[in-house]
């Protein structure tokens, strides 16, 4: 009698774990969560953000971002994201696990030996008025400061966050003195 409560107790458990996966993921597809990359600027030769908001220094790579709240858009601008100088294509890999946006940043064929800072322009629908974790995954990073910060959409509609990097190609201007 005892193995067939076990065996019972287990069917059931498995049953409740196999309901509640199924249940996130439509919770997802019903928020229609989905990002993508919408433009990118040219590599940067004048070392400066090609923003028209402000300059930002080649040491800094920032985030800006804002919300609509009438299309649950997050838009995000990537200032100083770096990239091989030649690539056949950039784009963008936009998740969501819980309440972390992971956004991570491809290139495809890098052919020359140099790199440079590009500025994205990035959308993603199906967003909830709640806080997020944001965390980027770059190609170039290395060591360095990595992008990953909050954000709390009850509070703030706008916004942006910065680090500070000193190795190629950040730091460009330093380089070429």
């Amino acid at each position: 009698m005892k193995p067939s409560i076990y065996f019972l107790f287990t069917a059931l458990t498995v049953g409740l774990l196999i309901h509640s996966c199924n249940k996130e993921n439509t919770n997802i597809k019903a928020n229609n969560f989905k990002g993508q990359l919408m433009s990118k600027s040219e590599c940067k030769s004048n070392l400066k953000s090609t923003s028209k908001i402000v300059e930002i220094s080649d040491t800094l790579s920032c985030i800006d971002y804002s919300f609509d709240v009438s299309s649950n858009k997050l838009i995000i601008n990537h200032i100083n994201a770096g990239f091989n100088c030649c690539q056949d294509r950039i784009y963008c890999n936009v998740s969501l696990s819980n309440d972390t946006i992971i956004i991570q940043e491809i290139e495809l064929n890098p052919e020359c030996n140099c790199n440079c800072l590009f500025d994205l322009n990035i959308e993603i629908e199906g967003i909830d008025i709640k806080s997020y974790q944001i965390k980027f995954i770059e190609p170039y990073v290395g060591a360095q400061n990595k992008i990953s910060f909050g954000i709390d959409l009850t509070k703030d509609k706008v916004g942006s966050f910065c680090v500070d990097r000193r190795q190629y190609p950040w730091s460009q201007s330093s380089i070429i003195k």
